[in-house]
């Protein structure tokens, strides 16, 4: 039987028992600088792989000075949209690399970030457009990151708001949607049931342990498929347990309260 290039590059960034994914997303270095817990781009990347993560999400940069230097291997995709803090405009993400040069770099996947709401979302969407048709022609995993931000959305996990955005980047042709957990399993299951892509949930800012792993348990009773989390796993005290506790509720369906005690645990 056939097998398309892009379900093989599927198998590299998914776990294949599960069906499921814990990704975590080091492409801030763009966004804010060298922030705490990317300064040493290797060492990060080895202490999330050493904790079972699935894949990384990075900019050019992080192939070229970080991945996969040493220790355990892990999956790599390549985010191809960029703006920085220091922009006026900074929630209109521009393209900064190409489908094929993702390719010729070894990726297995390839990401952006699309804001849904923000003055500047036509073109984005524009070139949304572009990178799937891309994507379908190189046979490339996409996940679109899609966000509600912009000037008409008062908070950003609105129910309504984040159905809109996940259905767009089902709608448009990602493989993966990534987009914000609404902050229970009912709201977020609407979300989960409008959205024929599989679901990856968020980050966002740095919360309690307890936090994050309540809301990764509930997400995944909701159904999601997954997490894209950053600045959680790699800015975490011991970002090997963590990973390691985020993927027992994930593939395992541990309880967040079972991952707690595995953060206990001595590595």
């Amino acid at each position: 039987m056939f097998t398309s290039g892009k379900a093989v590059r599927m198998e590299r960034i998914v776990n294949r028992k599960t069906g499921k994914a814990v990704i975590v997303p080091m492409d801030h270095g763009v966004t804010v600088g060298p922030i705490k817990g990317l300064v040493d781009m290797s060492k990060a990347v080895n202490q999330v792989a050493e904790g079972g993560a699935n894949a990384v999400i990075g900019h050019l940069g992080l192939p070229k000075h970080g991945h996969r230097s040493y220790g355990q291997d892990i999956g790599l995709i390549l985010h191809l949209s960029a703006a920085s803090m220091l922009s006026p405009k900074p929630n209109k993400k521009v393209l900064v690399n190409t489908v094929e040069n993702a390719l010729r770099v070894g990726a297995d996947g390839v990401s952006i970030h699309i804001n849904v709401g923000d003055e500047h979302e036509a073109e984005m969407l524009t070139d949304f457009g572009k990178v799937v048709v891309d994507c379908n022609y190189w046979g490339m995993p996409l996940i679109a990151m899609m966000y509600p931000r912009g000037p008409l959305i008062k908070d950003e996990k609105d129910l309504e708001a984040v159905k809109l955005a996940a259905r767009m980047g089902a709608e448009l042709g990602a493989d993966y949607v990534k987009t914000v957990y609404t902050g229970d399993p009912e709201s977020f299951r609407e979300v989960v049931e409008g959205c024929p892509a599989p679901i990856l949930i968020a980050g966002g800012s740095k919360l309690s342990d307890a936090e994050m792993f309540k809301s990764i348990e509930g997400a995944m009773q909701a159904g999601a498929k997954g997490l894209s989390i950053g600045r959680n796993a790699f800015q975490h005290k011991n970002p090997v347990l963590f990973v390691k506790a985020a993927c027992a509720i994930v593939h395992e369906n541990k309880t967040a309260e079972e991952a707690m005690a595995i953060l206990k645990t001595v590595s």
